[in-house]
C-alpha cells in the first residue's frame, strides 16, 4: 500500500474522531460554539446531549434516518441539542450546524464503526451508514471536482458520490489521477439516493494503474447513426494482446469488423427499434493479471409505439417510446390542492393497464417543473400523447419526463346530454352499466368481436358501436372479451357522437376503465 493512502485513510479516520476543520474552524466559531463536536451514543441504543449557544437563529441538516435531532433548529441563546437512536454495532454520520452563514460540523458516532472488506452485491444488500472497504475498477466518471464515479467488480456496480484527495480533503479529485480502467480500493459510507446506492467521500486506499485504456474513439463520443455504420476505437495498450468483449444482448447489432494491433473497428446494423446502448470492455494482461477498460456506445433509434401493459414490462433504459391514453390520477400540487403539481406526475391509461408518468416536459429536451399540464389546459380524462423512456422507483415502472406531443381535450358526459349533441369528431367521457351486449351472429354464447353494447346511467342510454385499443383505434378486437367486461359492469368510455339512420350512438370508442358488478 503507497504511504499517501495509508496517510489518506488516517486522516478519514482522525476526522471522524476529532470532530470539524475550520472551514468551519475548531468547535468556537464567532456566530455560534457547541460544547463538543462529537457525539458518541451508546451502541445498546440512546441519547447523548451538547450544549449550543448562538448569536444568531441556527439549524442542523444531513441527519440519517437512523438518528433523531432533537431540535433541529433554535434561536439566538443557549438550546440544548439531543442525538437519540436505536441500538447499533457501528455507524457514524457527519451533521452541519449552519448559523448566520457559518458551518459548524458535529460528528456522531455509534458503537465502533467498523470497516467491512465486501463486494458491490453485499454493500448494495447491506444497510445504509454501514462503511465498507471494496475494490473494483473505475467504469466511467461523472464529476471531476468532486469526484463522482461509478465502481464495478463481477458482482454489481456502486456509484461513489464524492472522492477524498491523499490527505483527506474534498474537491481535489484530479490529483489522485484516476482513469477509467484503473482498479482501485475505497472505503467510504454507504447510502441510498433515490434507489441509486452509493460510497459518500470515500478514501483511496489502493489504486492499481490499469495496462489498457482508451486513447481515442471515431466518431467522437460513440453515438451511432439509425442506419448504423462503423467506428473506430484507439487503444494505449502497455500489456500483451489485446481482447475485445462485447455483451451477448448487443452481439445482434454490434460485431468487430477489423482488429490491427491497438486499433479496433467495429460495425454496427441499421436500428429499427428505439435507441440501444451497450458497454465494450477491452482487456490485456502482464501475464500475471487481467486489466481492462470500457467504452459505452449508443445507437440512435425510431420512437417505438408501444401500449401500456407492454411498456410497464420493458427494462429500464434511454430508448424511447409513444404512449397514448387517457390522463387519470392527476397529482396535484401539495401547497395548493386545486392544481396540478408543477412538474406534471399522472398516470395515463389505455385498454391494456396504466403508466405512472413521472414529469411531463413541454418538448423533447425540455426542463422539468414547467407546468405543462396546467400550460396545455390537460385534465382528467383527456386523451393524451407522449414520448418518453421507461424507467422504475423502488421496482415500481414508469416514463421518467416523457415530452408533450399532442392532447385532444375530453369533456365528461351524462348519456341523455351526449344523445342530444350534434355530431363531430369532439370526444366525450361517458360512465355508466354496461347492457345490451351484442353477441357474435355466428356463435350466439360470445360476444360480437367489434364490442357493439349499451351504457346506461340515470339520464339515458347510449349505443357504443365499437370498442377500440386507445393506441391503434383499429376495430374488431373482440376488447370486452379480452377485457373481462360484462352485463351489469360499470364501464368508462371516451369517444365521439356520431348517428345511424337517425340514431344517437358512439362510434369507435376508447377504454378507460370498468368496475365489476358486485
Amino acid at each position: 500500500m503507497k504511504a499517501k493512502y495509508i496517510f489518506a485513510s488516517l486522516t478519514a479516520a482522525l476526522a471522524i474522531l476529532a470532530g470539524c476543520q475550520k472551514e468551519v474552524g475548531s468547535h468556537y466559531l464567532d456566530e455560534v460554539s457547541v460544547s463538543s463536536s462529537y457525539v458518541s451514543v451508546p451502541a445498546e441504543g440512546g441519547s447523548a446531549t451538547i450544549g449550543v449557544l448562538s448569536n444568531y437563529a441556527w439549524s442542523i441538516s444531513g441527519a440519517p434516518e437512523w438518528l433523531t435531532v432533537s431540535p433541529l433548529s433554535g434561536p439566538a441563546g443557549s438550546t440544548n441539542v439531543t442525538f437519540s437512536a436505536e441500538a447499533a454495532a457501528g455507524r457514524n454520520a457527519e451533521l452541519l450546524l449552519e448559523c448566520n452563514g457559518a458551518v459548524q460540523r458535529i460528528n456522531v458516532i455509534q458503537g465502533i464503526a467498523t470497516v467491512s472488506n465486501a463486494t458491490c452485491a453485499e454493500i448494495i444488500a447491506g444497510p445504509d451508514s454501514k462503511t465498507y472497504r471494496v475494490t473494483g475498477t473505475v467504469k466511467s466518471i461523472a464529476n471531476t471536482t468532486y469526484g463522482n464515479w461509478y465502481l464495478v467488480d463481477d458482482t454489481g456496480e456502486v456509484y461513489i458520490y464524492g472522492t477524498l484527495d491523499a490527505k483527506g480533503n474534498e474537491k481535489n479529485f484530479l490529483s489522485l489521477g484516476l482513469e477509467v480502467g484503473d482498479e482501485v480500493t475505497v472505503e467510504g459510507p454507504k447510502t441510498t439516493y433515490n434507489g441509486t446506492v452509493e460510497l459518500v467521500n470515500v478514501t483511496v486506499v489502493k489504486i492499481n494503474k490499469s495496462l489498457i485504456k482508451v486513447e481515442s474513439i471515431d466518431p467522437e463520443e460513440a453515438v451511432l447513426p439509425i442506419e448504423g455504420g462503423d467506428f473506430t476505437v484507439t487503444l494505449a495498450n502497455k500489456g500483451n494482446g489485446v481482447y475485445v468483449e462485447i455483451p451477448e444482448d448487443a452481439k445482434s447489432w454490434l460485431s468487430i469488423s477489423a482488429l490491427a494491433g491497438n486499433v479496433v473497428t467495429f460495425t454496427a446494423a441499421p436500428n429499427a427499434g428505439g435507441d440501444r446502448e451497450t458497454v465494450i470492455t477491452f482487456k490485456t494482461t502482464d501475464g500475471k493479471k487481467e486489466y481492462s477498460c470500457q467504452q459505452a456506445v449508443s445507437q440512435t433509434g425510431s420512437i417505438v409505439e408501444i401500449a401500456a401493459g407492454d411498456f410497464n414490462a420493458l427494462p429500464d433504459g434511454n430508448a424511447l417510446y409513444r404512449l397514448k391514453g387517457i390522463v387519470t390520477g392527476i397529482v396535484m400540487d401539495k401547497d395548493d390542492p386545486t392544481k396540478p403539481n408543477k412538474y406534471g406526475n399522472f398516470y395515463l391509461n389505455d385498454d391494456s393497464g396504466k403508466v405512472y408518468v413521472y414529469g411531463l416536459l413541454p418538448e423533447a429536451g425540455g426542463a422539468s417543473g414547467q407546468d405543462v399540464i396546467t400550460a396545455k389546459g390537460i385534465k382528467a380524462g383527456d386523451l393524451l400523447t407522449v414520448v418518453g423512456p421507461k424507467g422504475s422507483y423502488k421496482e415500481n415502472p414508469q416514463m421518467v419526463n416523457g415530452y408533450y406531443v399532442e392532447h385532444t381535450s375530453v369533456t365528461a358526459a351524462t348519456c341523455a346530454a351526449f344523445n342530444a349533441l350534434e355530431d363531430g369528431s369532439a370526444l366525450y367521457m361517458i360512465t355508466g352499466k354496461v347492457s345490451g351486449i351484442v353477441m357474435d351472429k355466428d356463435d350466439a354464447s360470445k360476444y360480437n368481436k367489434y364490442g357493439n353494447f349499451y351504457i346506461e346511467d340515470d339520464t339515458d342510454k347510449i349505443y357504443v358501436y365499437g370498442l377500440v385499443p386507445t393506441l391503434t383505434g383499429q376495430s374488431g378486437q373482440d376488447l370486452l372479451t379480452k377485457l373481462g367486461v360484462k352485463e351489469g359492469d360499470t364501464i368508462t368510455v371516451v369517444g365521439p357522437k356520431t348517428s345511424y339512420n337517425g340514431n344517437a350512438q358512439m362510434k369507435n370508442a376508447f377504454y378507460v376503465s370498468h368496475e365489476a358488478a358486485e
